[in-house]
């Protein structure tokens, strides 16, 4: 059994996550509840959860605000918040889970299912947020957090040359020549990344457009990155990329 920490300062939120857990999660087992950031970390050093559903946003601190009590952590994290585009952001850049109030149960049940894969898959390590507390720190986060099949790789996005996509995975290409696969699918990393200098030429691949070497109309028309990939483009994306490349060219 999962043993499993709720933290929201709203009851009703408490009681539907109590609820769903008891009827559709029998992997977990609510050894508790707290409705404040003083109260959480009380019950995280008592209880010593694995799992702990955490709500971002609580009168006299935040979600983040009790992770930051607890530099190294042994239980995973599963934050739970309204619509802050930003914390999302930051979440998502971090590669951690996080579900939308108000909570859809199709949505927690597959969170719930994505925490019991990763700890039967390998042995927990201590939890390290300190990418997550400096991606908050900024509207436009510049550590990347991608899933590996060792662990978890931490990417600045001005390294990546570019993401092509390999049926429902992705490879990394980096400015070292390093590539990783990952097991996420290209729009996802699109909608990460689309307000930076990401520019999505064609269905199986996003190009960071500092890396572009030269636009070829013949053949079809490709983009030759300064990694020497040569990217088709697609007829109806050429006029944007033309115009995103004089927008960064000015």
């Amino acid at each position: 059994m999962i043993k499993t920490l709720i933290v929201d300062d709203e009851p009703d939120a408490v009681n539907f996550i109590g609820s769903i857990i008891g009827e559709y999660c029998p992997e977990l087992q609510v050894i508790g509840t707290a409705n404040s950031v003083k109260e959480g970390a009380l019950m995280i050093q008592k209880e010593s959860p694995d799992l702990v559903f955490l709500d971002v946003e609580m009168p006299h601190g935040s979600g983040f605000d009790l992770l930051a009590q607890f530099p190294k952590k042994k239980f995973d994290v599963v934050f739970i918040t309204a619509f802050n585009q930003y914390a999302i952001k930051a979440i998502k850049f971090s590669a951690l889970d996080y579900i939308l109030k108000p909570i859809n149960i199709s949505e927690f049940i597959a969170s719930v299912a994505r925490v019991v894969e990763k700890r039967s898959a390998s042995t927990i390590q201590n939890m390290n947020y300190a990418e997550l507390f400096e991606n908050l720190k900024t509207i436009l986060p510049t550590k990347l957090a991608i899933p590996t099949s060792e662990g978890m790789e931490y990417l600045n996005t001005k390294e990546i040359v570019r993401i092509e996509a390999d049926r429902s995975y992705c490879w990394f290409h980096l400015l070292d020549g390093n590539k990783y696969l990952v097991c996420r699918n290209l729009k996802e990393y699109q909608d990460l990344l689309g307000d930076r200098n990401f520019f999505r030429p064609h269905n199986s691949h996003l190009i960071n457009l500092e890396f572009v070497k030269k636009y070829v109309r013949q053949e079809g028309g490709y983009i030759q990155m300064t990694d020497g990939a040569q990217i088709p483009i697609s007829r109806i994306k050429r006029e944007l990329f033309l115009v995103q490349m004089s927008k960064l060219n000015k």
